[in-house]
């Protein structure tokens, strides 16, 4: 007989609004207390934004971290849609407007180009530096972007980009539950689709007066994020439903189970853990490193486009 531990929350999250950006709003609430690595390591920050043109993110830089964007749908309408820090509890939400469409036009440095459509993944490590932009091509796009830290070995490895699409994203499936196995397994399904450091990210559909159970590494930090539905249950030991748009942080255990107790609408939501790689973290905007004094490297680096942004000062996108 194998017994399986459920993990129980032992943190909510709720989204604030904020705007942030050219064409977005801002409003921002914020958080922090001092275990926050402990309980989320790898993650750095989750972020769902909803952006349109004239909005985006420019031409940036990034250095020491690995993200994965994963793409939810392109609307005319535009959606309520919180930008979430985990680790720092940041909590934001973007706004963009225009009526167009499309997806996000990811280009960099490396003369790597690409648009990440509804239901598309992308995986970036930025490594020892990398500089991009992320734009919108039309309409309101709505999507989830991840960081994830890279170990002291890998945060000078050069930079990569690379895309699944929505149709090599591979999908598990009972009679009550629906998985996109975005990384890891589940129900004896796997992705091929690899971070450096080992994580599992599935989006999971729920229907309604469901129940459905999912194996996750003991020795992992996990947490969920709902993306539809407020009448999620994610722990066995009481009935309080969580609210869409809500970060839920579990705790120990090699097990997750879920209730959707509503009648009426499935509940969809992310399930995202991975292997903590225990060591000091110490971010600075877009630079995630292990000390000051390399943060305060990276910083010079970058004026003086060298060790990773020797394109700093002559590349800009189309």
């Amino acid at each position: 007989i194998i017994s399986v531990s459920l993990r129980q929350v032992i943190k909510k999250i709720s989204a604030d609004l904020e705007n942030e950006g050219d064409g977005a709003v801002k409003k921002h609430h914020q958080v922090s207390f001092l275990i926050d690595h402990k309980l989320l390591d790898p993650f750095v920050s989750l972020v769902e934004f909803s952006v349109s043109p004239p909005g985006g993110f420019k031409d940036h830089h990034h250095r020491g971290f690995e993200s994965v964007t994963y793409m939810l749908k392109v609307t005319k309408t535009l959606p309520s849609s919180p930008y979430i820090r985990l680790l720092n509890l940041d909590v934001k939400i973007y706004h963009a407007f225009n009526d167009m469409q499309g997806g996000i036009i990811y280009q960099d440095f490396d003369g790597h180009k690409i648009t990440v459509h509804e239901g598309d993944v992308q995986w970036m490590a930025a490594g020892k530096g990398i500089i991009h932009s992320e734009m919108p091509e039309e309409q309101v796009n709505n999507g989830i972007q991840l960081w994830i830290n890279l170990p002291s070995v890998d945060k000078m490895i050069d930079p990569k980009a690379l895309e699944l699409s929505s149709s090599e994203i591979p999908r598990a499936e009972e009679d009550v539950v629906e998985v996109k196995v975005i990384a890891g397994e589940s129900m004896g399904v796997k992705s091929p689709f690899y971070t450096k450091v080992p994580i599992m990210f599935l989006d999971i559909t729920l229907k309604q007066r469901a129940q459905t159970h999912q194996t996750v590494p003991e020795s992992w930090t996990a947490f969920a994020y709902v993306i539809d539905g407020d009448d999620g249950v994610f722990r066995s030991s009481d009935s309080y439903t969580v609210q869409a748009h809500t970060v839920v942080v579990l705790g120990k255990g090699d097990g997750v189970s879920v209730l959707n107790t509503s009648s009426f609408k499935p509940l969809r939501f992310l399930l995202i853990a991975g292997e903590p790689i225990s060591e000091p973290v110490v971010q600075h905007g877009p630079f995630v490193m292990n000390s000051q004094a390399e943060i305060d490297m990276t910083i010079e680096d970058y004026r003086s486009a060298k060790n990773g942004f020797e394109g700093a000062k002559s590349w800009r996108s189309e």
